[in-house]
């Protein structure tokens, strides 16, 4: 992209239940595409993905975890340096509603209100089978202060506005140069905000995203 001479890099963790759909978002995100054969992710994986913004460029590492109990204990070391949280559950599968609080524990008990996270409400597509409201996960979010948002990752609703929410509300507390952490629990997204995406692998994508010029917070230095 002309004019781009910054490529800033943050780290995003994205947990949650097993079969949620977190490897489904973030394969959507990535190279809007849905798989509706299910491959567990086992233990952690990692893909990349650059947004170009008006004069600098974002290089998200989405880190995958595994859902299962035995890969837990992996969790905490890649929480540790993760500027966001991304905490995923299936509107359908009220047990994974419920088990929020854990994960956001783990996340509080590692970093403290030093990530920013986003709840995220996944499978709406699934409307006859939807076991937990959309009132149920925003009360949730405003509890733990998160931001909250639900999505489809099948038909690609609200994905890529999971993570551009992520980049713009930063932008209200940092500079692309400031040195300190974003936290944005007091900043309560209405669970009515919609984008779509049209529905339609590479480590690393790009996009230029048709959205006004956003910042993000300070980026981790490059290995």
């Amino acid at each position: 992209m002309a004019g781009v001479s910054t490529l800033l890099k943050y780290k995003l963790t994205v947990l949650g239940d097993e079969s949620v759909g977190k490897t489904s978002i973030i394969i959507r995100f990535t190279y809007d595409k849905f798989d509706s054969t299910y491959q567990p992710t086992i233990g952690i994986d990692f893909l990349s993905k650059t947004v170009h913004l008006e004069d600098f460029a974002v290089r998200l590492q989405l880190w995958d975890t595994g859902g299962k109990e035995r890969f837990r204990n992996l969790i905490p070391s890649y929480i540790a340096d993760s500027s966001y949280i991304v905490i995923v559950y299936d509107v359908t599968n009220r047990k994974s509603y419920l088990n929020i609080s854990t994960w956001i524990e783990d996340v509080r008990t590692k970093r403290g209100n030093d990530a920013v996270i986003v709840l995220v409400g996944n499978k709406t597509d699934l409307v006859d089978k939807r076991q937990v409201s959309i009132e149920e996960g925003d009360n949730q979010a405003r509890k733990f202060g998160c931001m909250f948002v639900e999505t489809s990752a099948k038909d690609g609703f609200n994905v890529r506005h999971v993570f551009f929410r992520i980049i713009s509300n930063v932008r209200q507390y940092k500079k692309p140069h400031d040195n300190q952490s974003p936290n944005l629990s007091n900043q309560q997204p209405s669970p009515q905000e919609s984008q779509h995406t049209p529905p339609n692998r590479s480590q690393e994508q790009d996009i230029h995203p048709q959205h006004p010029p956003l910042a993000v917070p300070t980026p981790q230095a490059s290995s």
